[in-house]
């Protein structure tokens, strides 16, 4: 989200320990968005996204009553029966099964970050946004993770180092510009790079943000769709 175009966004936040849940409430109102709700489990999360219809949501995986998928269930929810409202997953942990729960059929508007990466404000707040706007929100230890459990050679044995290197900073969600910078090269030069991996990986032109949710979904071995 540029500058010129930043808004605040609607937030709702699910997380069941308090002080982390006020923690982030601070952090998100401290620049410039709006936290419209705060609660402790999944089904006030449903509540509060009906209430409230925010840009995004901010959830734990882990969640009251028998901490294990909650927020995850509640946040699949969200997906399927209001599409338009981003879904931010935070964790403790590295769980590939729910990764791919929350990504399959459509990355766009999704994220899952490890709680760790909150300490990073403005790479919080950058994820925040971009999943609020659509885009995707990867952690670099998921994202790796989820490549040691699922990665298919075949699909990708065509694609040279620095085509690697450029797919595995798409899945994180970074922009052309981002990867630009990490990569120490020009947004020209990204340019020609993703155009390049999506010819190898076969991705028929459409719309140019749903070819590289299809590329990414493809990179991690998880079950893609065009719709």
């Amino acid at each position: 989200m540029s500058d010129q175009i930043r808004r605040t966004l609607q937030v709702v936040i699910a997380e069941d320990a308090a002080l982390f849940r006020a923690g982030l409430t601070r952090l998100i109102e401290d620049n410039g968005h709006r936290v419209c709700a705060a609660v402790g489990d999944g089904d006030q999360l449903l509540a509060a996204v009906i209430t409230h219809d925010p840009d995004v949501v901010v959830a734990d995986i882990r969640m009251p009553p028998t901490h294990t998928d909650e927020g995850l269930r509640a946040a699949l929810v969200i997906r399927r029966e209001h599409p338009h409202i981003g879904v931010l997953m935070l964790s403790q942990y590295i769980e590939t099964e729910y990764t791919t729960r929350l990504l399959e059929g459509n990355s766009a508007g999704a994220g899952y970050l490890l709680k760790d990466r909150v300490a990073d404000v403005a790479d919080f707040v950058d994820a925040l946004e971009r999943v609020a706007d659509g885009g995707t929100a990867l952690d670099p230890d998921v994202v790796a993770q989820l490549l040691r459990a699922n990665r298919r050679v075949d699909q990708l044995v065509a694609l040279t180092p620095r085509e690697h290197d450029v797919l595995a900073l798409m899945a994180e969600g970074r922009s052309n510009s981002g990867i630009a910078r990490a990569l120490v090269v020009t947004d020209g030069t990204v340019e020609k790079h993703v155009a390049s991996i999506l010819d190898k990986l076969g991705i028929a032109p459409d719309d140019a943000d749903n070819r590289r949710v299809l590329a990414v979904l493809r990179y991690l071995g998880v079950q893609g769709t065009n719709s």
